[in-house]
């Protein structure tokens, strides 16, 4: 599927290259309102074939910086979709329980079954993003001496390409979406979750220690982009200053990868239809 946002798949990803603002000749506000609009009703169409045809799962995965707009955009794109066959999960701290596994373990309970939508807020991925800027985290993983810290890194990407590989060999569609915001965009919206009441419970202190961080972050992302984004699991780094533009390309993003899937409505057996007829007449007589 072409996209301007794909991350290839050579290892050549360049994120100071990876624009964070909508391109120039991007439509306007009401255009792009009125374009989701669309995508989120052809979405619903194409998710009740999905949910039909039951061959196929599709794992959405949204990692950004705080305030990029995951939820928002969860929530926007995923607006017209039939919640029996949606999940979404959102991963925090791991608990003491998910530590005593293998790091995959925790996402890996939580993957959508055939025919349903699995988003993750968060991932698997935080273990080569957060625990890699911070990797006195892993202090609290009960790690085996026999792992190299010196290379633990690579040995993780090479466990999230094989995990991905098997997904996707199994009929998973994955989708990752890195939202890409610029530094200035973050605190703009810190401060307005500063100065609107209705958005202080989304400000935490920890938000404004992690701008600290940032270059650090942002040279994690680009290693995970880099050794991660491959044909059966690609990154899309979408530019995230612009709320509608970036709903929007998702949306574009997902209903491509659908489209592009052999799927059909189960055809229903013969021995079935031949008793159509008369299951027409019972229910005709039973009218009022």
């Amino acid at each position: 599927m072409f996209s301007p946002y794909l991350v290839p798949f050579d290892g050549s990803f360049d994120r100071a290259a990876a624009p964070t603002a909508p391109p120039d000749e991007a439509v306007g506000k009401k255009a792009l309102k009125k374009r989701l609009k669309g995508l989120v009703e052809e979405m619903a169409e194409l998710q009740q074939m999905f949910y039909a045809h039951d061959r196929h799962s599709l794992l959405l995965v949204f990692q950004a910086m705080d305030a990029a707009g995951k939820d928002g955009t969860i929530r926007a794109v995923m607006s017209g979709v039939n919640p029996a066959g949606c999940e979404v999960h959102s991963f925090k701290q791991p608990s003491k329980e998910e530590l005593d596994h293998d790091f995959l373990w925790r996402s890996a309970t939580r993957l959508p079954e055939r025919g349903r939508i699995g988003i993750f807020n968060r991932s698997y991925y935080e273990e080569v993003l957060v625990v890699r800027v911070h990797p006195e985290y892993l202090g609290g993983q009960q790690l085996p001496d026999a792992i190299d810290p010196q290379t633990i890194w690579d040995d993780r990407f090479d466990s999230i390409r094989d995990h991905e590989k098997h997904l996707a060999r199994n009929g998973t569609v994955v989708l990752k979406f890195w939202l890409n915001v610029s530094r200035e965009e973050q605190r703009q919206r810190f401060l307005a979750r500063l100065d609107e009441p209705e958005k202080n419970w989304k400000f935490s202190a920890g938000d404004v220690r992690g701008r600290g961080h940032w270059d650090a972050y942002m040279d994690a992302y680009e290693d995970a982009l880099r050794a991660t984004s491959r044909p059966w699991a690609p990154w899309y780094a979408i530019p995230a200053d612009d709320k509608r533009f970036m709903r929007v390309a998702v949306a574009e993003t997902v209903i491509a990868a659908l489209k592009s899937l052999s799927m059909a409505y189960p055809a229903v057996e013969e021995s079935e239809r031949a008793k159509f007829a008369e299951m027409r007449r019972i229910l005709e007589e039973q009218a009022p």
